[in-house]
């Protein structure tokens, strides 16, 4: 595998789990990085996650990707800024964690591959597509997941 192959498994991997997530959340692309042998894909939700609906919505999250046959490798239960790590069996790691204001953000990191020249993800956000590094803070209310009230 080399780096556009997987880049694009990576891409895939959160095309999948974005696509689980219902009600849906707008997303974006954030900045993409390459190392010498490695590289991580990124998406910033701008959906507003109310604090009461975090768990569940970090649950769905978690079920998803169990599904999947990934292997939960950590939580940070934490009641504000929770996170969810886990593993593919072919190497790649996946992270969710709430940040400021009740954002997500996705990341899918690759195992070391062979090097070679990487595309831009080619899904399209299914919002407003910003400048990278002009994400803002959540900014869209879902009237599931911005809701003030825990689910029942």
């Amino acid at each position: 595998m080399n780096m556009q192959e997987a880049a694009e498994r990576a891409d895939a991997m959160l095309d999948a789990t974005m696509s689980a997530i219902t009600p849906e959340v707008q997303w974006d692309h954030d900045t993409n990085t390459a190392r010498s042998c490695s590289l991580t894909r990124r998406r910033t939700v701008t959906t507003i996650i109310s604090e009461q609906r975090r768990g569940s919505f970090l649950g769905v999250v978690e079920r998803f990707w169990k599904n999947r046959g990934y292997e939960i490798s950590g939580v940070n239960p934490d009641r504000e800024m929770p996170a969810l790590f886990a593993k593919s069996p072919d190497g790649f790691q996946l992270t969710l964690s709430i940040g400021y204001k009740g954002q997500a953000f996705f990341q899918v990191a690759t195992p070391c591959v062979a090097k070679s020249p990487v595309a831009d993800p080619s899904t399209p956000p299914n919002g407003p597509a910003y400048p990278l590094g002009r994400i803002p803070t959540p900014n869209v209310r879902s009237p599931f997941w911005s809701a003030p009230a825990p689910l029942p």
